[in-house]
């Protein structure tokens, strides 16, 4: 349960200041009907329930499928079959994206009906299989650089930029920004680390990023080749008149079963395929199935909770409080898409992991604070400019992404290879949830109340400028950044520090690391000490450049944002109790998750000392 209380209060965090400015422009200059208010509100509370259980059953299910289908592709024997796996793993997990679902459904709406939910969720998710697929091959390969491979692949999509109107260039980028949500993130994050640990070699850890930003190109593309596979060079249709829904419980239960139906849907070809794979290959235990089983149906009622608590009134009231504002004042209208943003970006709890994560790449050069600061002053400025971009129609979206991600990949050739990883990947945590459905919808109504506006062009494009923010402002923090000092080995001292007045040897001790789900490092320090552990040391972050201080050579490990770490140094003639104890209390205490590491303490205790390159080796400081 302590894994479900974190993922409450990771919800919480994002969406309660967004709930209280809401309520506070309700309660000033926002005019709503009672019933659209009150169903805004359970809206909410069905979205902060569903999505928590929804991150729950990820963990819990995703997660582990993700792991173990990336063994799969890293132990295939054929081109082939990396390839088709590779991308029946993209496709399958990209159709059960809640932030895409809700996305298509905007466009059909938004379109007349003349592009489908159901083309645009299919024709992504394609895309995003087939960039995974090429993505896979380049880590297992070690070749191209990611940073040429990503030039490469938005030199495509900059030819085909060129051909398509605005309206499919708006969606298209909308569409990536869309896919790296709740869902496809964590297991493509999972899917990367699972492959470059099984790799392994001198490029390891790089690898381990860079698959999220390589897959969120493929969207781009599909949207654009709808374009000539229908050939629409325009989009024909016009916007469904907005009519709000009357009532606060029968809206909600209306669309319960569609809603229901359409999740099944989405996540019963994933479930197949794992299910399929397990019954001839993995073979997994009784327990660890009903785990994964459970992780499955808390998805299945998370996903069916958080779109019908969208759709029922929480996008409803993004859509109303934008065109009202429009109405209104243009300047107040881009200062409230400013405020959005800010308060958007700086509570979710995905850009503080972030941050820690740069600060610790960075050696400690960039300090969180200017980390977060700058990821949300980018993502307030990109919707700020979408409402510059609503109402004046003389300001184009490919005005700032072609500039924005032309600086970015040319800052790729100048930035650490892991930083470009990152940065590309970044490109997700900005446009999670609350970005996909109330700051659209409320770009969306904007749109629709100024009469120089098309809601095709200008109500779509915003995930797409938030989406690139954190790829710029994390690629220049990179360049800019002045990297500390190498520190190198000297020499290896087999002995500890003197305690209570006795040498206590390094060969007398193993040092074990244990890695469990968040909140749980707590519950592994106590049973440790039950056992017979003096002391423990928790972990979190992940990452590190080459030759930095914080890159300890023991475990290649990389600690993902919902795991931590825990480092402990016992005596050898009780460390196998401790593993043992904590093993056993896997299932009841760790909600199934729990992998313990040791070896030997005098493996990994050394002296460094920095050393400039150009000095001799010898010079110590």
């Amino acid at each position: 349960m302590n894994l479900l209380y974190g993922k409450v209060k990771e919800v919480l965090q994002s969406l309660v200041p967004l709930v209280l400015v809401v309520v506070a422009l309700c309660f000033t200059i926002i005019e709503v009907e009672t019933d659209m208010f009150i169903r805004f509100l359970v809206g909410s509370t069905m979205l902060l329930v569903g999505l928590a259980l929804f991150l729950w059953g990820i963990d819990l299910s995703m997660h582990p499928i993700g792991v173990y289908m990336s063994n799969e592709v890293a132990t295939s024997k054929t081109f082939l079959g990396v390839v088709i796996l590779s991308f029946l793993l993209g496709f399958l997990i990209t159709v059960a994206e809640p932030d895409l679902l809700i996305l298509g459904s905007q466009i059909e709406e938004a379109s007349g009906h003349t592009l489908s939910s159901r083309l645009i969720v299919y024709m992504v998710s394609g895309g995003v299989g087939l960039l995974i697929s090429l993505g896979i091959l380049r880590l297992l390969r070690d070749k191209p650089s990611i940073n040429i491979f990503l030039l490469m692949t938005y030199l495509v999509i900059l030819v085909l930029g060129f051909l398509v109107s605005e309206e499919f260039l708006a969606i298209s980028f909308d569409a990536s920004g869309a896919t790296t949500g709740a869902l496809t993130t964590p297991f493509v994050l999972a899917l990367t680390l699972g492959l470059s640990q099984a790799k392994g070699g001198r490029h390891a850890e790089e690898n381990s990023f860079g698959l999220v930003g390589i897959m969120s190109a493929g969207p781009i593309l599909a949207v654009m080749c709808i374009s000539f596979i229908t050939g629409q060079h325009t989009i024909q249709g016009e916007a469904s008149v907005f009519i709000p829904s009357v009532g606060v419980i029968a809206p909600i239960l209306e669309s319960i079963p569609a809603t229901l139906r359409e999740s099944l849907i989405a996540l019963l070809p994933i479930t197949l395929l794992f299910f399929v794979y397990n019954g001839f290959k993995f073979k997994l235990k009784r327990k660890e199935i009903l785990g994964i089983i459970k992780g499955l149906l808390l998805v299945l009622i998370g996903l069916v909770l958080f779109l019908d608590g969208v759709h029922a009134g929480f996008m409803d009231m993004g859509r109303v409080i934008g065109m009202q504002i429009a109405s209104m004042d243009t300047r107040l209208l881009i200062a409230v898409g400013f405020l959005f943003g800010l308060i958007v970006v700086l509570m979710e709890p995905a850009v503080h992991v972030l941050g820690v994560q740069i600060e610790e790449v960075t050696g400690g050069t960039i300090p969180l604070g200017l980390i977060r600061l700058t990821l949300s002053l980018g993502a307030a400025i990109a919707i700020s400019i979408s409402m510059v971009r609503i109402t004046v129609p003389e300001v184009k979206l490919w005005y700032f992404l072609l500039p924005g991600f032309a600086f970015a990949l040319f800052l790729s050739f100048w930035c650490n290879p892991v930083f470009v990883g990152i940065a590309f990947d970044a490109g997700g945590v900005a446009s999670g949830p609350m970005m996909a459905t109330f700051v659209l919808a409320f770009a969306q109504g904007a749109a629709s109340a100024i009469p120089t506006a098309n809601v095709l062009v200008d109500g779509f494009g915003v995930i797409a400028m938030v989406a690139m923010a954190p790829v710029f402002s994390i690629m220049l923090l990179g360049t800019l950044f002045r990297q500390k000092k190498p520190i190198h080995i000297t020499e290896e001292i087999p002995m500890l520090s003197k305690a209570i007045g006795q040498e206590k040897r390094v060969a007398d001790h193993t040092c074990m690391l244990v890695l469990v789900n968040r909140g749980f490092a707590d519950d592994v320090v106590s049973l440790a000490r039950k056992s017979g552990a003096t002391g423990a040391t928790i972990l979190v972050g992940r990452g590190s450049i080459e030759n930095s201080a914080s890159k300890i050579p023991f475990f290649n490990l990389e600690l993902q944002p919902e795991r931590e770490m825990v480092l402990l140094i016992t005596p050898q003639n009780i460390s196998n109790r401790v593993a043992e104890q904590l093993i056993a209390e896997r299932q009841s205490v760790f909600d199934g998750f729990l992998s313990v590491y040791g070896s030997p303490t005098e493996d990994f205790i050394k002296t460094y000392a920095v050393r400039d390159e150009e000095k001799p080796s010898n010079s110590e400081g």
